[in-house]
């Protein structure tokens, strides 16, 4: 199975739900794991600041290279998907270093 490579772009209207894009299982058949994180206040920035904080949030999931299976950064809702590889502590890592480049970015949800 061909997993979906990271998508870190403005998504205004994406033509499916996310829960039909955004993969449960890894190659294996074995399931990810998933969190979601806020940027208040992202979508009243100016559009120059949005694009370096989508460029930072993508430098920083670049770093953990194939654990991180998926991520989509919704624009207008301001909030960022991530699957990745069930590995403990995989998630808060990833998130506490989004959040060392990006102090305002909050963990909403993680399953």
């Amino acid at each position: 199975m061909n997993l979906p490579k990271i998508t870190l772009c403005p998504f205004l209207d994406a033509a499916e739900p996310l829960r039909s894009r955004a993969p449960s299982h890894d190659e294996n058949g074995k399931a990810l794991s998933d969190f979601m994180m806020l940027f208040p206040g992202l979508k009243d920035k100016p559009e120059s600041l949005v694009r370096d904080v989508i460029a930072d949030v993508q430098l920083v999931l670049t770093r953990f290279g194939d654990r991180v299976v998926f991520a989509e950064f919704n624009q207008k809702l301001s909030l960022l998907w991530v699957s990745t590889k069930a590995i403990t502590g995989l998630r808060f890592e990833i998130a506490c270093a989004i959040q060392e480049r990006v102090p305002e970015a909050r963990l909403v949800s993680h399953i």
